[in-house]
């Protein structure tokens, strides 16, 4: 049955990347979480997708450009009600260990190249014991690489919003063991290939009822939604089938 991934979190209705977002989309059901990573000043590991703080945050400015302490203090609740701090990688893996969730881990390195940002990540994932129910992706499929190479017991999955030419092939001539197009560049055609060539497909950001269907309907591997509790209400239709 085709698993359900909270993107951001339960971004449809809480602040994308926030413990609040996580353990609301724990309560949905749903089967993962998807999270974004990039690095502060002093090199602590915190989630959060833009590499700016300002459209997510109370703050402006570089997320590289804080340190850890700074960037705590922002706000990263937009609607302003409730203080709700950016999350370290930390504060979530201590949160899964109390669920069986699986975790997407996005590494934020196309547009600043991080240094050391993969081996802190694989460290912390060996450090909780959560190699088994970590995906790592990216649009940087060098880092890809590198992860697989650091850490082959990790699985990996390259991100990408194009049409790509039988994008198994590639994942298997880079070690993926997955891939993560945008829903538009995952055509039925490319989904029952790729599964049947052994590689796990899971598009985003999936939110209309139509393309929810079509998924469930190919019992794709999963998907990425901004509304969990949505694609779950659309797939019991799915699990009631004989």
């Amino acid at each position: 049955m085709t698993q359900v991934f909270a993107h951001r979190g339960y971004s449809a209705v809480f602040s994308e990347n926030t413990m609040t977002a996580f353990l609301e989309a724990e309560k949905t059901g749903c089967d993962g979480i998807e999270l974004d990573v990039q690095l502060t000043k002093d090199g602590e590991v915190v989630v959060i997708h833009d590499e700016k703080v300002d459209r997510t945050t109370s703050g402006t400015g570089w997320v590289k450009d804080f340190t850890f302490k700074e960037v705590r203090n922002l706000n990263a609740n937009k609607s302003g009600m409730k203080k709700e701090p950016i999350p370290s990688l930390i504060e979530v893996f201590e949160w899964m260990k109390t669920n069986k969730l699986i975790c997407n881990i996005e590494l934020k390195n196309t547009i600043i190249p991080y240094e050391g940002m993969e081996e802190k990540v694989i460290e912390m994932i060996r450090k909780y014991g959560l190699s088994n129910r970590i995906i790592i992706s990216s649009f940087n499929h060098y880092s890809i690489v590198y992860s697989y190479r650091h850490a082959p017991e990790i699985e990996t999955a390259p991100l990408y919003s194009e049409g790509l030419y039988m994008p198994w092939v590639y994942a298997q001539s880079i070690r993926a063991a997955g891939i993560h197009p945008k829903h538009l560049a995952a055509t039925d055609e490319i989904i029952r290939q790729a599964m049947e060539n052994g590689i796990a497909v899971r598009p985003y950001t999936v939110n209309k009822d139509n393309d929810m269907h079509r998924l469930f309907n190919m019992n794709c591997t999963a998907f990425i939604t901004d509304d969990p509790l949505k694609a779950l209400r659309i797939r019991k239709q799915y699990e009631k089938r004989p």
